[in-house]
């Protein structure tokens, strides 16, 4: 069993509610469900029983872990929800499903998939970028996928809508090994972080 410590304890991850075309993309998911099932980190997801979404949690839970899934009602039966997850949580609408898979997490995953996985991620960036959280954040950029979404982001850097000097909190992985000790050494890295500042706060009031 994988004992990398950490304090993330369940991990949030967007992909697509299709396999798309390439093969890699499946095998990745199911990887990366047993990886999580290994170390001991929830998996909280969209709820659906079809495509890269449904292969994840179905090796989560093929593996011995635990699956929280939170889906619209009105996705319900166009997304198949998977109902052997521990945890099913059917909401009113996507506002409060998203609200949901954010407080029920401590890190985010996004693997390849369509529209609504790019805007998840970037809320979650945007978020991030104006200090709503600090949570991590990792592109599974499973043979390159992502590569277009990073070099518009040098883009918007480059012609300065993303100012100088202001951080763009995105880890990469361009394989399923990388990402959760990936995601353990940022959450290290914003633990200390933080205590380092409680600290500094603490000698002032002192």
């Amino acid at each position: 069993m994988n004992t990398l410590p950490s304090r993330i304890r369940t991990v949030c991850v967007y992909c697509g509610s299709g396999p798309g075309t390439n093969p890699q993309f499946v095998t990745a998911a199911k990887a990366f469900g047993k990886a999580l099932a290994e170390a001991d980190i929830g998996l909280v997801y969209g709820g659906g029983s079809v495509g890269l979404m449904g292969a994840v949690a179905a090796s989560v839970l093929d593996h011995g872990g635990r699956v929280t899934g939170i889906i619209p009602e009105f996705l319900t039966a166009k997304e198949n929800a998977l109902t052997r997850v521990q945890e099913l949580i059917v909401t009113a609408n996507m506002h409060e499903r998203k609200q949901l898979m954010f407080d029920r997490s401590d890190a985010f995953v996004a693997f390849p998939g369509g529209i609504g996985t790019l805007e998840e991620l970037v809320e979650q960036l945007t978020w991030a970028q104006l200090g709503r959280h600090n949570k991590p954040i990792l592109l599974a950029n499973i043979d390159g996928f992502w590569q277009p979404l990073l070099s518009l982001i040098e883009h918007m850097r480059e012609t300065h809508f993303i100012r100088p000097g202001m951080a763009v909190k995105l880890l990469t992985a361009n394989s399923v090994p990388e990402i959760l000790p990936r995601l353990q050494q940022a959450a290290a890295t914003e633990t200390e972080a933080d205590l380092a500042a409680a600290s500094k706060v603490a000698q002032k009031m002192g």
